[in-house]
């Protein structure tokens, strides 16, 4: 979904939309950008809401509610009461709320003191990346198409900057330091991702994990490493090993664009 929305919408973080008829018409799939009905129904007793605040608060709690694969426009404006026609004057489509309401909390996100040391630079600004996203999961499942970078607002990318900017004092080239950048927000975003679910599935009861026999059941002559863990795997694999698995793989990509460049 995001990957079209990457190639035909660059300049998708503008807040206002022009609600063209052919527009609605090209886009009105079930992924979020449907087509607008001449009215929407009102909710009695609620004014029309139009301001921003109150579109991407309202946004935030359908995605808390539902899940943000289940956001549509059509929802959100019975969500406020008002019709469909009003709110696309405000938001052209699903990926624009989505993206709006992403640039307002990666805006939001604590700035650390970044450390004059590069390498330290790199896995503080990453931390701070992680720790909010893993607040938002879902936000750093709608961020996993390549490019989301040129989406984002100015004061969404302080992040990306330290990390890019660690990496050049750190020795990297300009290209390089896109691959650190690269490297980190797959490994960080990856883990995210993996905890969330795995959470999820143990809240809603889908879970697939046995509870008793993880690999009580291997035969050790043949994988005799996971015969020996047996049932410690699930718990030495929920510890929180983030930041010890960044610094190493800050070192070693650091290392590799030196080792590159000699």
């Amino acid at each position: 979904m995001f990957r079209k929305y990457l190639d035909d919408r660059q300049d998708a973080n503008s807040f206002q939309g022009t609600g063209d008829a052919s527009r609605d018409d090209e886009q009105g799939r079930d992924d979020g950008a449907v087509p607008r009905d001449p009215v929407s129904p009102r909710r009695t007793g609620r004014p029309s809401v139009t301001s921003r605040p109150e579109i991407l608060a309202a946004t935030r709690r359908l995605i808390d509610r539902d899940g943000w694969e289940k956001l549509t426009v059509r929802r959100l404006a019975t969500e406020l009461g008002i019709g469909t026609t009003t709110l696309y004057h405000h938001v052209r489509d699903k990926e624009d709320l989505l993206l709006l309401l992403l640039n307002e909390y990666a805006g939001q996100i604590p700035r650390p003191d970044l450390p004059r040391n590069p390498r330290r630079r790199i896995v503080v600004a990453a931390t701070a990346l992680h720790d909010a996203l893993a607040d938002w999961p879902w936000a750093a499942e709608v961020l996993t198409a390549d490019g989301f970078v040129a989406l984002m607002g100015e004061p969404a990318l302080w992040t990306v900057e330290a990390i890019v900017d660690g990496a050049v004092d750190g020795g990297c080239t300009p290209e390089q330091a896109v691959e650190v950048f690269r490297g980190v927000w797959y490994y960080t975003v990856g883990e995210i991702l993996v905890r969330a679910r795995s959470a999820r599935a143990r809240a809603d009861g889908t879970s697939r994990a046995p509870e008793e026999g993880f690999f009580g059941a291997v035969d050790p002559d043949r994988l005799p490493r996971l015969a020996a863990l047996g049932d410690r795997w699930p718990q030495v694999a929920a510890r929180d090993t983030y930041q010890d698995g960044l610094r190493a793989l800050v070192d070693g990509l650091l290392r590799q664009a030196a080792s590159r460049r000699s």
